[in-house]
């Protein structure tokens, strides 16, 4: 198997393991486990970066695809969501990680992150789903 062929299947993996860090850590913040939700994020961080760095490759590599399954215009509207999303998400997701791990400004980390954890959940979710319609469906 070539890079190429693999790289997919592995970036869908980082995206699953940045959800599943995303969601434990909204749950460690919610009953107050600050070490936890610490180490969930940076999971979630470099699971995601990990993603980027992944994609960048597979598209360098490949180009883009064309979806050829049904439930087209899903796709279509799933994948240019999770476009929009992601390129929202990156910029909120710096910031949101500015503000507590290097700052320690953890009001405004409060408040920027009731939106960033959404918008990031939904990239990490939809990038899977994404890739199951893409190359699995």
């Amino acid at each position: 198997m070539t890079l190429a062929e693999v790289l997919p299947t592995v970036n869908a993996t980082m995206n699953a393991t940045s959800a599943c860090a995303l969601f434990t850590g909204y749950w460690a913040i919610r009953t107050r486990r600050m070490q936890l939700h610490w180490k969930c994020m940076a999971v979630a961080f470099a699971a995601s970066s990990l993603f980027l760095a992944g994609y960048l490759t597979r598209f360098a590599l490949t180009g883009v695809h064309r979806y050829q399954g049904p439930w087209r215009t899903f796709y279509l509207a799933l994948l240019g969501t999770h476009t929009l999303l992601a390129v929202v998400a990156l910029p909120l997701v710096l910031r949101t990680i500015w503000l507590s791990a290097v700052r320690r400004r953890y009001a405004a980390h409060r408040r920027i992150a009731v939106w960033t954890f959404p918008v990031w959940a939904y990239v990490s979710v939809t990038g899977v789903v994404v890739y199951w319609m893409l190359y699995r469906l």
